[in-house]
């Protein structure tokens, strides 16, 4: 039997494998230039959602009684996986892969901790208070660095102020529908049922996008197996490590890790599409590593009374 540092410690672990996983999305999007970022991000999730709820239809089937009880939750939870990478998509489209993905991650964490202050009452540690100011200011640094590379054109300010705010309103959802998950996770529902009927559910909302808009994804070979890869990926095998680390760990920590996301992002825009990051983007990538490590860094146990319900519930997996 695990103890609990050990189950800690692989939650941690699911949710970075899922962060590199995910930061390969903006750059496998810049290989299918022809195809909206709105059908981009309904392939993308949509299929993944779909994936996903299939691998747990018989633990969903077990469950449903208990999940039609807290259908509030589902549906909230649903409708954020619906919105989140259509605003994802369109953030980078907009305002380019580094920032799109910056301001939507490194938003998260903010959101996701308000949120479980407003409706658990959870209050945050000063471990992760200092964790997620470092891993704030990398994200500032790395915005502006990528942004004043934008400065010298003023035709695209609106573009970028544009992706900016699909970047947070993509950072919400996000954070929303991590707090969903592992609220039915807390109401004993195990987490591939909270998974994927969330993800499941959402995935159909994105089913007449994506029947609206993802002709072009097939127009090519290229533009299939971009779609293919990004739901296959990061979005069905990311998101199964992401919730194999939720059960384990708080959604405000989980969140808060994926700022690994933008730096793989970051990393993999510079080498593999161009975009070049100053000094001033590589200390903002420094601090992100290092919000990763100090939020990481092994902690009481006494001081995160939700995990003791969450390592009971991951069991179940």
């Amino acid at each position: 039997m695990r103890d609990s540092s050990t189950d800690h410690l692989l939650g941690i672990a699911g949710v970075v494998v899922a962060a590199v996983l995910w930061g390969t999305t903006g750059v496998s999007a810049t290989f299918a230039p022809a195809v909206s970022a709105v059908a981009i991000g309904a392939a993308a999730m949509g299929i993944g959602g779909l994936l996903q709820a299939s691998i747990a239809t018989r633990t969903i089937a077990r469950n449903a009684k208990a999940l039609c009880a807290q259908w509030p939750w589902l549906l909230v939870g649903a409708l954020a996986v619906a919105i989140y990478p259509l605003a994802f998509y369109g953030s980078m489209r907009l305002a380019g892969v580094t920032i799109g993905t910056v301001v939507s991650i490194g938003s998260a964490p903010l959101l996701s901790a308000l949120i479980e202050m407003a409706m658990d009452g959870v209050r945050s540690t000063a471990q992760w208070l200092i964790g997620a100011a470092l891993g704030i200011a990398g994200m500032v640094l790395l915005c502006g660095a990528e942004s004043s590379a934008h400065s010298a054109n003023a035709a695209a300010a609106p573009s970028l102020l544009g992706g900016m705010a699909l970047g947070l309103l993509a950072g919400l959802t996000y954070a929303i529908y991590s707090w969903a998950a592992r609220r039915l996770m807390q109401r004993r529902i195990p987490a591939r049922a909270a998974m994927g009927s969330v993800f499941g559910l959402g995935a159909l909302m994105l089913m007449p996008v994506l029947m609206a808009t993802g002709a072009p994804l097939l127009a090519s070979w290229s533009n299939a197996a971009v779609g293919i890869y990004m739901a296959v990926v990061p979005m069905f095998v990311g998101y199964l490590c992401f919730g194999y680390g939720l059960a384990r760990i708080q959604a405000s920590m989980a969140t808060t890790i994926t700022l690994l996301e933008p730096v793989v992002a970051a990393a993999l825009a510079a080498v593999v599409v161009g975009e070049r990051l100053p000094p001033m983007g590589w200390l903002g990538v420094a601090l992100i590593v290092l919000c990763l490590v100090c939020i990481s860094w092994p902690i009481r146990r006494a001081t995160r009374p939700p995990v003791n319900t969450s390592l009971a519930l991951s069991k179940k997996l």
